[in-house]
């Protein structure tokens, strides 16, 4: 089977690593990649949103199967783009990846079948949305733009000049670019956070194991957020109980609700949730797999990525039995200095062999290049490295300690994984 993966960052890496696990993969292509996927699968170099040139390159090659991965081709209709072409194509189609695309959408769609939520309201001009937040004078609130913003767009303001300047800078100052159209602000809530993972076929559901993502850039939870700076699994929060409830309110509804809207979604679903004193409410959905969180749960999974790839596009995911190992995964980002504001790029990177790995973890390239046998910084979040222990204590034991075997000038890392609530 050749198969073409879509993408560049640490989520493809670790999507590739697993699908060459597959005895069914004979051949493996990634338009972009970067340096260390190059080591992995031959990369094309072909833009993501270049339709027209992958679904040209993906009938050349005769690709059976096509993953797109990351959130801007999805909403833009790769996946349709593969289908109308009669390449069969892992990932939602347009109209249900709106699920991310639009905060707005996703709000309304949860308000309307009573998934539960934080309170919220919506604005398409900022004068409006400032008026609003004076007269309610709460704080913390939260200020998200409606579009795709690379995961940057959703603002806490502690205090409500935070709010306003929050707003100004979305809507008037465009920040976020035409994401900032419109705006959500809604309530701030508290307690845990989750992130749950699911395959659906736009009938079946079937979640992932669970992990915990750390967004802030510094220990303690200190910083600005990033795109994530480590992550374990399974969360220690997420409890059998917390679960069922979570299946039952969130996950089923979800799917339940896309499919009487039309627009059934087929892929990976990431729900992120808050386990708040009034239960597990939805913080946002994603229309694809998390990063870095696919780096923790992607080496659990003992079922065929490839046999499970198949059954979503054919609809028959209730038919399989998704197997996954009882231990644990530790990742630990490595990041470029001054992320994640401003950093340098082509800083050489030392103590990784020849494939860009380290004895005792495996090392997902999120940001690098490869050029005459050498790897060189080329992104804000360059590494995710991770390991697999029966416990998490030695996960993440290993994880830091292959950490350790890798430097390059200005490099920072959280050394708080895993121990922060």
């Amino acid at each position: 089977m050749n198969i073409l993966m879509i993408g560049s960052g640490g989520r493809e890496h670790a999507l590739i690593k697993k699908l060459l696990e597959s005895p069914k993969c004979t051949k493996l292509y990634c338009a972009p990649g970067n340096g260390g996927i190059s080591r992995d699968a031959e990369t094309v170099n072909i833009g993501v949103m270049d339709k027209e040139a992958l679904v040209a390159f993906a009938k050349e090659k005769n690709i059976d199967l096509a993953f797109v991965a990351p959130d801007d081709p999805l909403a833009a209709g790769l996946v349709d783009a593969f289908q109308a072409a009669g390449i069969r194509a892992f990932g939602p189609n347009a109209n249900a990846a709106i699920i991310e695309a639009s905060k707005v959408f996703s709000k309304d769609l949860m308000k309307k079948y009573g998934i539960p939520t934080a309170k919220y309201e919506t604005f398409d001009n900022a004068e409006n949305a400032i008026e609003y937040l004076k007269a309610e004078n709460t704080a913390p609130i939260v200020v998200k733009a409606d579009g795709l913003a690379l995961g940057k767009g959703v603002i806490i303001a502690q205090t409500v000049d935070e709010a306003v300047d929050a707003v100004k800078s979305i809507m008037e100052d465009k920040q976020f670019g035409e994401s900032g159209n419109r705006i959500v602000i809604e309530e701030f809530l508290t307690g845990p956070e989750v992130s749950v993972l699911a395959f659906t076929d736009g009938k079946c559901v079937k979640p992932m194991v669970s992990s915990k993502d750390h967004k802030r850039a510094y220990d303690n939870d200190e910083g600005l957020n990033t795109g994530g700076m480590g992550t374990i699994s399974p969360n220690p929060y997420y409890t059998d109980e917390i679960a069922k409830e979570c299946m039952d309110t969130i996950f089923i509804p979800t799917i339940n609700a896309m499919v009487a809207e039309g627009r059934p979604f087929k892929g990976c679903l990431y729900f992120g949730l808050m386990i708040t004193p009034n239960g597990p409410k939805v913080i946002e959905y994603n229309a694809r797999f998390g990063d870095p969180e696919a780096q923790v749960v992607l080496p659990r999974l003992k079922t065929d990525l490839v046999d499970i790839c198949e059954a979503v596009i054919d609809e028959k995911l209730a038919d399989l039995d998704i197997e996954w190992d009882n231990g644990a995964a530790a990742c630990v980002v490595m990041a470029s200095g001054g992320y994640p504001v401003a950093y340098k790029k082509g800083i050489e990177m030392l103590g990784m062999d020849e494939n860009g790995q380290v004895e005792g973890a495996t090392v997902y390239h999120a940001g690098t290049k490869y050029e005459n046998g050498k790897f060189y910084t080329n992104g804000g979040r360059v590494l995710g490295v991770t390991a697999t222990a029966p416990t998490l204590d030695e996960a993440l034991a290993k994880a830091y300690a292959a950490v350790d075997k890798i430097s390059f000038e200005g490099m920072h890392f959280r050394h708080d994984i895993g121990k922060t609530k």
